[in-house]
């Protein structure tokens, strides 16, 4: 996800994953990770705009097109037409208005992020923004791919629609051009050649004591 979002951003944009451990959340729930999202206004110190998004999510638009549904008056938008136990799969959270979001709420037993009555007021993001595949019906390209039954990847939903995207990215991440032409020209060219150099003369002398 994080390639997906950097290579199409239209400016800079910091990247957080949420690490558990280094997090003051001890609660679980459905996964261990479910109400660690809940923390993001807080950990962005309740200043500005914050998304956050499941981690099984392709982004092939700008993300910085999230901001467009941030109201004035919302403490987070979110896709309300998907079951809403999806609706906390993406968030774009207007931070200031969530301040009832503490480490001590989310931990608090007694209280149900997931129901959001922690905000007064809930925004909407369109279906494309938070596509859930094998779910929705392609009515137009989508921004935001979300594989809710697992990424392409594992071969039960290798074939499942966004598939080839998923693949594309894959592909690019890993991508690379060849050692000589990244490091060719540079000053520490000489340094792996001369290496290479002994490791062949190595070789070849084996080669001719047998």
């Amino acid at each position: 996800m994080q390639w997906s979002i950097t290579r199409r951003a239209s400016k800079p944009v910091s990247i957080i994953p949420l690490v558990l451990f280094q997090l003051p959340i001890k609660r679980v729930g459905l996964t261990d990770f479910t109400f660690s999202r809940y923390l993001v206004p807080a950990l962005c110190g309740y200043q500005g705009v914050s998304v956050f998004m499941d981690a099984d999510m392709l982004v092939l638009d700008d993300i910085h097109k999230l901001k467009e549904f941030v109201k004035d008056d919302c403490a987070v938008s979110v896709r309300k037409s998907i079951h809403k136990f999806e609706w906390a799969s993406l968030m774009v959270f207007n931070n200031s208005l969530c301040k009832k979001l503490t480490a001590d709420y989310i931990n608090d037993e007694s209280n149900t992020p997931q129901n959001f009555d922690w905000a007064e007021s809930i925004g909407d993001i369109p279906q494309k923004f938070n596509y859930c595949v094998g779910y929705d019906e392609p009515t137009e390209p989508a921004s935001i791919v979300h594989y809710t039954a697992g990424i392409p990847h594992f071969p039960e939903t290798r074939d499942c629609d966004y598939a080839k995207e998923w693949w594309n990215e894959y592909e690019s991440m890993i991508g690379n051009v060849s050692w000589l032409e990244m490091m060719g020209d540079s000053v520490h060219a000489k340094m792996v050649i001369n290496n290479l150099n002994k490791r062949k003369e190595l070789w070849q002398s084996r080669t001719t004591a047998t």
